[in-house]
């Protein structure tokens, strides 16, 4: 039996929602005009409900989407293309469904700057204004890293950008669920939720918008959601996150103390290990996760030994776990090539125990150190790295 640490990735489905949902696995269309297809209509709106709830909204400014990577690439694609092109300002730390349509709009004309981050993986505000020039036309900053947990400051660059008129987006997947998530203290004009990171079904997520932000639909056709995102909804799917979002709303405090206390009594316990470094230890982080990395361990080899002992943990973001780079995150910080290939990421859920903490460290006690092939002592430990 696997022990589950990588809720970054993807959080298990809870029961209580995969049981809402299976009723509607088989159903009507909801875009249908007889009863049957009234009835799911009506438990579409309840969902979309439900969702604008978890993050203080109306309704109509949930725009229902396949996930966070689509959400992202909405905003950012369906803006420019309504604007004439200028520059796009976003963190180095991004997650890639912010960082590679940014830079796909290089090809249209627009200019990407990125906001550099400080030692502990937080973005230098000071730096962030003075990015923002006259051409500026939309900032993307994520409210808390995938990887490290950092919480950037979303709500002080909104105060800035938006008193120039830029607008703003923000990557919220990582926070929704977590950590308490106000769409006006943010004071963002679109952000970003995805139903699998908070215990919900994947290939379901959610736009949040202003309603003055005007967005170009990338998928056009039968005119599903307002004409924003054309397709036959996947109900059962959004049923289930609106039942995700509303258990959460309430879970929420419960959920974030048990996390934070796992968080927090692992990285005690990893003070057993000599040179084990904690990145971003010293901001301000989710509750539920943790990345560090221990001297001499090939992150690779780490993984597939504790994966081999029944432990299940990333190296990152599942995204990129194919690359043979670093972290492009860590490598933002400024972390040492060979330090960030030696990178573990452990991100705890609600139903995790300190038991279960005690037996990764224990596990991790006992990861043979290796060195990636072809490297020597002095420059990596690791083969793969994940963004």
């Amino acid at each position: 039996m696997t022990t589950y640490f990588d809720h970054n990735a993807t959080s298990p489905l809870d029961s209580r929602v995969q049981e809402v949902m299976i009723p509607y696995l088989s159903c009507a269309n909801p875009s249908s005009a007889h009863s049957a297809g009234r009835k799911i209509r009506r438990a579409v709106e309840q969902a979309r409900e439900q969702v604008a709830a978890l993050v203080g909204v109306q309704p109509g400014q949930v725009i229902f989407t396949s996930g966070g990577t689509e959400a992202n690439n909405f905003v950012l694609s369906g803006f420019a293309a309504n604007v004439r092109p200028g520059a796009i300002v976003v963190s180095t730390v991004e997650h890639p469904s912010v960082l590679e349509p940014a830079n796909a709009l290089s090809a249209l004309g627009w200019t990407v700057e990125t906001i550099p981050v400080d030692a502990q993986g937080r973005i230098d505000v000071v730096a962030a204004d003075e990015l923002l020039t006259d051409s500026t036309r939309m900032v993307s900053v994520m409210g808390a890293n995938n990887e490290t947990g950092v919480l950037q400051p979303v709500a002080e660059l909104a105060e800035i950008a938006r008193a120039r008129g830029i607008v703003v987006h923000s990557d919220a997947v990582q926070v929704a669920g977590k950590l308490p998530l106000s769409f006006d203290d943010y004071g963002a004009d679109a952000i970003s939720l995805s139903a699998h990171k908070l215990n919900g079904p994947k290939g379901i997520g959610a736009l949040i918008v202003n309603k003055k932000l005007d967005l170009r639909p990338l998928i056009r056709g039968g005119g599903q959601e307002k004409g924003m995102r054309s397709g036959t909804e996947n109900v059962a799917a959004i049923v289930g996150f609106g039942l995700t979002a509303e258990l959460a709303r309430h879970e929420l405090f419960t959920r974030a103390a048990i996390t934070r206390d796992l968080r927090d009594y692992f990285i005690g316990r990893l003070d057993d290990i000599p040179g084990s470094q904690v990145f971003g230890e010293g901001a301000s982080r989710l509750p539920n996760t943790v990345m560090f990395s221990l001297p001499g361990i090939n992150g690779e080899t780490a993984l597939l030994q504790l994966d081999r002992k029944g432990f299940a943990v990333s190296s990152g973001s599942a995204c990129h776990s194919a690359s043979a780079d670093p972290s492009h995150v860590l490598k933002a910080m400024g972390v040492a090539r060979e330090v960030a290939f030696s990178a573990v990421r452990v991100s705890f859920g609600h139903e995790n125990s300190r038991t279960e903490v005690d037996g990764l460290i224990a596990a991790l006690k006992k990861t043979p150190t290796a060195l990636a092939p072809g490297l020597t002592e002095r420059s990596s430990t690791s083969t793969v790295s994940i963004a």
